[in-house]
């Protein structure tokens, strides 16, 4: 790593209607560091480095790049002078394909498609990404799309790349082989700016690390001065290991199952689901473990209306022993079943919509409104009543949902779904690109729930957070629920060899 810092930043601040989203940050990198960045939700991070890409414009302060004062107008201003960033949320083409997705804005003068695809694919297999270069990205699941997005940053040969949570999406095997090209990638003398919710990644990858909390720069320094206590005290003012992620051994801390609300019975859809049977039961949180390619998300999908089992031997569903079968959601909102989608910006908001409104389409979709019109105080009162009990940090509830962070976003998500007043609720990666402190309240929001009697399924790649949540854990493999376990019996180690072998 060369001493020579490559990007300055000095009295940045961010405003928006006159309240800072970052105030008067000062940072730097190094050619050829990884410099990981780190805070909660709303503490800055996507506004900073969103400012470098030229994603959004700066209120005050400079940037300096190689000495030179810039400051960019587009991010595609910003990738010709040599910054890349994969952005949290895909800023893909989902019409496109994915060889289209990474050569566009690259393409010769005249292309030959057949050309593309072969250039895509042994561009792809070289950073050891499984996507087919063929394949329309709209068809993609979050994980397929986080790679092509890695990959067209890596492909443009960028001097600086920003790294927004890409491994959010990632199963082990993906994220061993995405930190090995961010290696590779330094060894090139390519400076890498790496946010992360995950501490451990940051404390294991990075050259060195930056806090920030409020908006604001609270600690920086060499990787090899923090440890995990250390970064969550500058995070979040208090210390938050022992609360997040305890293993529940005890019998007493392991909720009773109440009556019996969900029978599936050799649910089958196309060759992903395959013959799946389980039970959910009320007052009890069911933690669902299995990779990407499971089936576990599709067959709660399958649940809740999202997607159709076969027609034929598509098996049965039962809701308090009464056979149903939906072809749309709405069916199963109405009846109490819903499901939290774990793609937030593309299912789970409206994004040009405020907090309220939001909140209130909620209410509309279940219809539990009370007057026969939409009523601007029912839906004042009800962003107030929800803001307040999820703790949604927003300006005001006229606040777009777009313009909170990650963590907020899923609190709208969440409060959004509960106004329909579910018997079920299933949460599918409820806390992925959400930081320490609100992962903390999303779990406390979880467990009230089941606490009220819910039935609450909890879908989740985070062996750390199914042990800690579940009253029980069923693990899925090729389409099918394939283990049940306790949580006093469950380890790690049997869970992950469940979902494997």
């Amino acid at each position: 790593m060369s001493e020579t810092i490559i990007l300055e930043v000095q009295k940045l601040t961010k405003a928006y209607r006159g309240v800072p989203a970052i105030k008067d940050i000062d940072f730097d990198l190094k050619a050829g560091e990884i410099h990981s960045l780190v805070g909660e939700n709303g503490a800055g991070k996507s506004t900073l480095t969103k400012i470098m890409a030229g994603a959004i414009l700066t209120t005050s302060g400079k940037m300096l790049y190689r000495g030179q004062e810039v400051s960019f107008a587009s991010p595609s201003e910003a990738l010709k002078a040599g910054i890349a960033m994969v952005f949290q949320e895909t800023s893909l083409v989902p019409s496109m394909t994915v060889a289209q997705n990474l050569y566009l804005g690259d393409e010769k003068f005249l292309n030959r498609l057949r050309g593309i695809y072969i250039a895509a694919q042994q561009f792809l297999q070289s950073l050891n990404f499984t996507v087919d270069p063929t394949a329309i990205v709209a068809t993609l699941g979050a994980a397929k799309r986080q790679m092509v997005e890695i990959a067209r940053a890596v492909q443009h040969k960028a001097e600086i790349i920003i790294f927004d949570e890409p491994t959010a999406t990632l199963t082990p095997e993906e994220k061993r082989h995405f930190f090995a090209l961010m290696r590779r990638l330094k060894q090139r003398g390519v400076s890498i700016i790496f946010i992360t919710h995950a501490l451990e990644e940051a404390l294991a990858h990075s050259d060195r690390i930056t806090i920030l909390r409020d908006g604001e720069k609270v600690q920086s320094g060499p990787t090899a001065s923090f440890d995990r206590d250390t970064v969550i005290r500058h995070m979040v003012g208090r210390t938050l290991s022992g609360e997040l992620y305890r293993n529940r051994r005890g019998a007493g801390d392991v909720r009773k199952a109440g009556a019996k609300v969900l029978s599936v019975q050799d649910i089958s859809m196309s060759n992903i689901v395959r013959n799946n049977s389980f039970s959910i039961y009320e007052g009890q949180i069911t933690g669902v473990f299995g990779l990407i390619g499971s089936g576990r998300t599709e067959t709660f999908k399958v649940v809740s209306g999202i997607y159709k089992r076969n027609f034929l031997r598509g098996g049965d569903v039962e809701l308090d022993g009464r056979p149903v079968r939906y072809y749309v959601p709405a069916t199963a909102v109405k009846d109490g079943i819903l499901y939290v989608t774990e793609d937030r910006k593309a299912e789970g908001f409206f994004e040009t919509m405020s907090i309220a409104e939001n909140l209130y389409s909620g209410l509309l979709a279940a219809g539990l409104e009370r007057l026969p019109y939409v009523s601007m105080r029912e839906m004042r009162e009800l962003s107030q009543h929800w803001s307040k009990t999820l703790n949604v940090r927003a300006i005001n509830d006229n606040a777009r949902v777009i313009e909170l962070s990650g963590g907020n976003q899923q609190k709208v998500v969440i409060g959004k779904s509960l106004v329909q007043k579910p018997r079920v609720v299933i949460f599918d990666e409820p806390t992925r690109g959400v930081d320490v402190g609100a992962i903390a309240e999303i779990h406390q929001i979880i467990n009230r729930l089941a606490d009220e009697g819910l039935a609450v399924v909890v879908i989740s790649s985070y062996l750390p957070e199914i042990m800690n949540l579940s009253d029980r854990i069923l693990v899925c493999r090729q389409g099918r629920i394939v283990e049940e376990l306790s949580p006093q019996d469950a380890t790690e180690e049997k869970i992950m060899y469940a979902a494997v072998h």
